[in-house]
């Protein structure tokens, strides 16, 4: 059947996300243990605005903190939209391809946010090798997350189509 087409594509480009995510929620969760191990000490002799500063990260730049804050939340929640995703594809009717889209664009709107803040943490310079790889990642799995909402919407339409009937 014409509507089955997008499937294969759906399952890969949620699969590849998955995988995507689940780096970036490592990457962030490592970022986010070293800036509280190594804070305390090296937070102790800055001046006051530094000290101050809720999100204060020892290594990167001052947008590194809210890079990984964001890419933490971004990676938990992608993963878990990924995973549903591929639950709500694997039944393949339009009332769990719409919840599939929904929970993609939320998604895809986080990861742009923090995307966002990569892009000007990468302006600013001056990160390590481990930040440089989350900011590669999370540009990488914008795109794919685009491909995927795609891909979704393509078999939503295909359904409509060719699946006969409404919603």
């Amino acid at each position: 059947m014409a509507s089955d087409a997008a499937k294969p594509a759906v399952f890969f480009l949620l699969f590849v996300n998955l995988v995507l995510y689940l780096i970036i929620t490592i990457i962030a969760s490592w970022a986010v243990n070293h800036g509280i191990e190594d804070s305390l000490e090296q937070g102790s002799v800055l001046s006051t605005p530094a000290r101050i500063f809720p999100i204060y990260f020892p290594f990167g730049n001052m947008a590194t903190g809210y890079v990984v804050i964001l890419s933490l939340l971004t990676g938990v929640v992608g993963f878990t939209t990924s995973a549903t995703g591929m639950n709500n594809a694997a039944k393949w009717n339009a009332s769990n391809l719409y919840a599939a889209s929904a929970s993609s664009l939320i998604t895809w709107s986080l990861t742009l946010l923090a995307m966002g803040f990569a892009c000007k943490e990468i302006h600013i310079g001056w990160s390590g090798s481990t930040l440089r790889a989350l900011e590669a990642v999370l540009i990488i799995v914008s795109g794919t997350q685009l491909l995927g909402m795609i891909a979704i919407h393509a078999g939503i339409e295909a359904l409509s189509r060719y699946g006969g009937g409404r919603v």
